[in-house]
């Protein structure tokens, strides 16, 4: 199928929706099955002048693929072989943005206005919300895929707890929501794992208030009920995710643990980002929320902890004897005054670390992976916690595993042919040697500099242009304008 009859077929969609929504009908616009159809598996060779093997920078590397997977690694190539894709630059392993609400890039700039704290963002967060229908969030989350494609990103956890119309009525299709998020992730080319998250309370024994009715299932069972007609794909996985311990009282937390158990699925969870919410849980339960999460049976090595930041030594030894994850997102983090987390001691008592863009205030995984180097640097006053090959690997490997990926983020046979490409001769990166290229890409390097996306075998950003969505910032700008116009 060409890719005019599959903008048409987008199209008509889009408009049977429309159509339906005037009339007063709640249906999703798109599903996996209307979303744009890989043409097949993917054979195809690449050349490399520059590549990260894991430990080091190798020159003139030819990378084979078959069926969408790496089939073989050469070192050594000195010229690029009859018929391969020449990328040229440092390629690394495709990068895993582990953290993803896509509504808040409508936030972007627009929450830069005036002071206040995170709850104060947090009414802002909701009013855009309150605008979202499946048609308008499709089109708000392909554009942000495809602003992740061409950021050098191959998969995205999206932490989804948009589910319903306003007032809490379900769409026709319950998963409406979800349907246009894997769907808007296939046509920007990405692999997306939708983290579907139970969010049932406003706070500690309070209901849900109207903005949070969408978002809610009423009981964790409701929630896993309908989850549980959420199907993947090859590009998509289905995992799940407790909103934080203020959102799903304590007594259904077992709930969601035992639904992600039961398929092998990654769960994840918002900790301890603010001190508020630690305050009122040691007042609701008289425990951290770290406690109350390991007493219900929700840590393990499959579970990801997003933000961890104001943790007590307690919890950084309950997460690290666990393999519980941590998701660290500087740039939000940052943006809302959250603070510093625990990083360093996290990952020494066996936290796995990964990178997020959470609330897209950037979306640049360089920039994530600097910041939590920087971040301690501030904190510490001393320089030098991570090497560039562990902030790559966070941004990557450990990224992916968090995903539900473990075979991912590595250039290697049999691994996911996901590659992205930085320039090496940009403004930011031009100068220091080859062998230098990991630390450039990481300290120096931003997502301006990505060339080359590919995901799967297929080339998705090339030289710099997404080859699936045409105009990404005009796609950007429309489906803002739409909902704040």
């Amino acid at each position: 199928m060409q890719l005019t009859n599959r903008t048409a077929e987008t199209n008509r969609t889009a408009e049977t929706a429309r159509a339906a929504e005037r009339a007063g009908t709640a249906q999703a616009p798109r599903t996996a099955e209307t979303a744009r159809a890989a043409d097949g598996p993917v054979t195809a060779t690449y050349w490399m002048d520059h590549a990260w093997l894991g430990t080091h920078v190798e020159p003139d590397v030819t990378v084979e693929v078959a069926g969408g997977r790496i089939a073989g690694v050469r070192t050594g190539v000195r010229t690029p072989p009859p018929g391969a894709t020449v990328l040229r630059g440092l390629t690394l392993p495709g990068l895993a943005n582990t953290h993803s609400h896509a509504f808040h890039r409508a936030l972007r700039a627009t929450v830069q206005v005036g002071t206040g704290t995170f709850w104060t963002w947090r009414e802002l967060m909701y009013q855009v919300a309150s605008r979202l229908t499946p048609d308008s969030y499709f089109d708000l989350a392909r554009a942000t895929y495809a602003e992740m494609a061409l950021a050098g990103i191959t998969a995205v956890g999206e932490f989804h707890y948009l589910h319903h119309a306003p007032g809490g009525t379900p769409y026709a299709d319950p998963n409406a929501m979800g349907e246009a998020l894997i769907a808007a992730a296939a046509d920007a080319g990405i692999r997306i794992t939708l983290l579907d998250t139970a969010y049932l309370a406003a706070g500690f024994g309070e209901p849900p208030n109207r903005h949070q009715l969408r978002f809610s299932d009423t009981t964790a069972d409701a929630w896993a009920e309908r989850a549980s007609l959420l199907k993947g794909g090859d590009h998509a996985l289905i995992g799940a995710a407790i909103h934080s311990v203020r959102a799903v009282p304590a007594d259904q937390l077992a709930t969601v643990a035992r639904w992600a158990e039961e398929r092998e699925a990654p769960l994840h969870v918002h900790l301890s980002e603010q001190l508020a919410e630690n305050d009122a849980c040691l007042a609701a339960h008289g425990r951290t929320p770290t406690r109350l999460l390991a007493d219900h049976g929700v840590l393990g090595p499959r579970t990801t902890g997003v933000h961890n930041t104001h943790l007590t030594q307690e919890d950084i030894a309950l997460l690290g004897s666990s393999s519980t994850g941590t998701c660290m997102c500087p740039t939000t983090e940052r943006d809302l005054a959250d603070g510093i987390g625990p990083a360093v001691a996290l990952q020494k008592a066996g936290s796995p670390l990964s990178l997020g863009s959470d609330s897209h205030a950037v979306i640049d995984l360089f920039e994530e992976a600097r910041a939590m180097e920087l971040n301690e640097r501030l904190r510490t006053h001393i320089r030098g916690h991570w090497t560039a090959a562990a902030l790559l690997r966070a941004a990557s490997a450990d990224g992916h595993a968090a995903l539900g990926r473990p075979d991912a983020g590595v250039l290697e046979p049999g691994a996911p042919a996901d590659l992205t490409t930085i320039a090496l001769d940009s403004v930011r990166t031009a100068g220091p040697v080859p062998r230098l290229a990991a630390e450039t890409a990481v300290f120096a390097a931003s997502a301006a500099d990505v060339r080359h996306t590919v995901v799967a075998g297929r080339h998705i950003v090339r030289d710099g242009r997404h080859t699936l969505v045409e105009d990404v910032p005009g796609a950007l700008a429309a489906a803002m304008a739409a909902l704040h116009g």
